[in-house]
C-alpha cells in the first residue's frame, strides 16, 4: 500500500505538468514550482527505494524463515521500516533543493527535459554547480549502492532457499512471489544508477529522458 502511494506521488508530481506541456507548447513553470516539483519527485523516489528494501527483507523472512515470519515481521517493525522510509525520503531532497537556491539562472529559461530534473538545471546555471553535482553524486551513489546491495543479498538468500525446496509447488509459489518485485527493482535501480551515478555530470541527452520516463511513468504504472 505504501509502495503504491509512493508510486502515485512520483507520477502525480511529473505526469500532469508533462501532459500540459505536450498540449500547450507555451506552458511555463515558475522557479518555485520547478523546485517544488523536483522536491516531491525526489521525496517519493527516495521513499520508494527504501520501501523496496523493506519489501526485499520481508520476502527474505517469508521464504527463508516462514515459521518465524509473524514474530520477525511484527507490526512494530513494519511501522519502523515504513516510517524510516518516509523520513529519509523527506530529508534527502531538502539538501538538494536547498543547494539549488545558491545557483543563479541567466543563460536560458528552457529546461531540456519533460520535467524539472535537477541535472538539466545545472546546465542553465550561471553559478558553478560543481558542489551541487558532487553532493547529489555522493547522496545518490551511497543510497542506491547500499540499498541495491541489501536487495541483492536478500534475494541471493531467497534464491538458495528456493533451490533447496523439495516441493515444486513451493518453488513455483516462491518464484512468483518475488519475480515481479525483482523485475521492478531491476528496472528502477538500473535507470536511477545510470542517471545519477554513472554519469552524473552529463545531463540533457535524449537517452536520459528515456531513462527518466522509466522511473517516473513506466515503473509506477
Amino acid at each position: 500500500g505504501n509502495l503504491a502511494f509512493a508510486d502515485a506521488c512520483t507520477s502525480s508530481s511529473v505526469t500532469p505538468k508533462m501532459l500540459m506541456k505536450f498540449l500547450n507548447r507555451n506552458d511555463m513553470i515558475s522557479m518555485g514550482e520547478c523546485f517544488a516539483q523536483y522536491y516531491f519527485f525526489c521525496f517519493s523516489a527516495t521513499t520508494e527505494i527504501f520501501l523496496l528494501v523493506a519489501m526485499a527483507y520481508d520476502r527474505y523472512v517469508a521464504i527463508c524463515n516462514p515459521l518465524l515470519y509473524l514474530v520477525v515481521m511484527s507490526k512494530r517493525l513494519c511501522t519502523v521500516l515504513i516510517s524510516m522510509s518516509y523520513i529519509i525520503g523527506f530529508l534527502n531532497p531538502i539538501v538538494h533543493v536547498g543547494l539549488l537556491f545558491r545557483l543563479t539562472f541567466c543563460r536560458s529559461n528552457v529546461i531540456d527535459h519533460f520535467y524539472c530534473e535537477i541535472l538539466p538545471l545545472y546546465t542553465i546555471s550561471c553559478t558553478d554547480p560543481t558542489l551541487n553535482a558532487l553532493v547529489i553524486f555522493i547522496f545518490a551513489s551511497s543510497i542506491q549502492i547500499s540499498t541495491s546491495v541489501t536487495i541483492v543479498v536478500s534475494y541471493a538468500r531467497v534464491l538458495f532457499a528456493v533451490l533447496y525446496m523439495k516441493s515444486e509447488k513451493g518453488r513455483r509459489k516462491a518464484f512468483f512471489t518475488c519475480s515481479s518485485h525483482l523485475f521492478s527493482v531491476s528496472l528502477f535501480y538500473g535507470t536511477l544508477l545510470f542517471m545519477y551515478v554513472s554519469h552524473g555530470s552529463a545531463p540533457g541527452e535524449n537517452q536520459d529522458k528515456m531513462y527518466s520516463l522509466f522511473y517516473t511513468v513506466v515503473i509506477p504504472l
